[in-house]
């Protein structure tokens, strides 16, 4: 029988086979790392959209919140100017009371009384004064509480003066104001002496 050796048949079957693998190992390896490359590309590049999204949207929302800020600073010198209207309003109303106050409180006060001292606080005024006799005093009272202006005129404090005449008397009363309006209690107090 004849002798055949196939080992140097396999030994480069063996050597183009390996050869193979390793070419083909290679172009696994540049295929995966081109894969690695792209997609790592591929995810910077939508990174990089969203942040440019991100920004635009930054944007805007800082441009609405300077909207708001307006808007904001819009209501509130809104507000001031309706606050300023309303008392403008109620000064231009009020104007004319004070002396119809005083008109009143001079045809009420009859002949024989003198009026020392006035005081208001708030929507109450107070007066003090001098008249010949308590009748003069009732009188007083009576010609204010028929006024249109004032109501519920109170007799706070009588004593007899007679260094002003024998029936003379020093006399206190307080005294409401009418035809205001009742949140006037923050004018300012009036006070006022010598009216006769």
């Amino acid at each position: 029988m004849a002798k055949i050796n196939l080992l140097p048949w396999r030994q480069e079957y063996r050597a183009q086979k390996q050869k193979e693998f390793q070419q083909v190992l290679v172009l696994v390896i540049i295929a995966a790392a081109a894969s690695v490359f792209l997609w790592m590309k591929t995810v910077d590049r939508q990174v990089a959209t969203q942040n440019e999204r991100n920004q635009i949207l930054q944007v805007k929302i800082n441009a609405l919140d300077k909207q708001v800020s307006e808007i904001k600073d819009l209501k509130k010198r809104r507000q001031e100017l309706i606050d300023r209207m309303r008392v403008i309003q109620e000064l231009q109303g009020n104007r004319p009371l004070a002396v119809r106050y005083f008109d009143e409180l001079v045809q009420a006060t009859p002949e024989g009384l003198w009026l020392l001292e006035l005081t208001r606080k708030g929507s109450q005024l107070e007066l003090s004064g001098i008249a010949e006799s308590n009748n003069r005093v009732s009188s007083f009272m009576r010609n204010l509480d028929q006024s249109d202006w004032y109501e519920s005129p109170n007799l706070t404090d009588v004593t007899a003066s007679p260094e002003y005449g024998e029936q003379a008397s020093a006399f206190q009363l307080t005294v409401n104001l009418s035809g205001r309006k009742s949140d006037d209690a923050n004018d300012s107090d009036l006070t006022t002496t010598g009216v006769e």
